[in-house]
């Protein structure tokens, strides 16, 4: 799984610091994409090494890490997440898939958010109440609550 960029942002994640990863070979191709570079095969493998290295870079900065993408290897992302929340317990953890759902064989629990749903032109984005994407946060109890409202103005 390889990514082409990361950077701290602020509205991915309602009351996080987020490190968003940009991962690349998104077999989703949502019409009206922003991030149409992110559809080949391209950019640096993304290793624990390479998380390691972000946290290093950005550690005192951000409460959360997301992986936006990877859903040609939803396992990745998992495995990726687990590591996080094992080396660096402090992070919360986000995943952006552009499916409708979460992927049978995904355990939801390896992490904090999950946003799922294609960008669809015509119901807009998460800010928008019509929106067809959703952000679920994990309770202590280990359900997830859609959160997706907090986006709405």
């Amino acid at each position: 799984m390889k990514y082409v960029n990361e950077g701290i942002v602020f509205q991915e994640i309602p009351d996080e610091v987020t490190l968003a990863v940009n991962i690349s070979n998104c077999p989703c191709r949502c019409p009206g994409c922003h991030s149409k570079f992110l559809w080949g095969d391209v950019g640096t493998e993304l290793t624990e090494t390479v998380l390691d290295a972000f946290v290093q870079q950005y550690g005192q900065e951000i409460t959360c890490i997301a992986f936006m993408g990877g859903d040609a290897e939803p396992q990745e992302v998992c495995r990726l997440s687990a590591y996080i929340h094992n080396r660096y317990p402090q992070l919360k953890t986000g995943w952006y898939t552009g499916r409708t759902c979460v992927a049978p064989g995904v355990d939801k629990n390896l992490f904090d958010y999950i946003k799922v749903g294609p960008y669809i032109a015509h119901l807009g984005p998460l800010k928008n109440p019509t929106t067809n994407q959703r952000l679920y946060r994990k309770e202590a109890d280990g359900t997830f609550t859609d959160i997706t409202s907090r986006f709405w103005r």
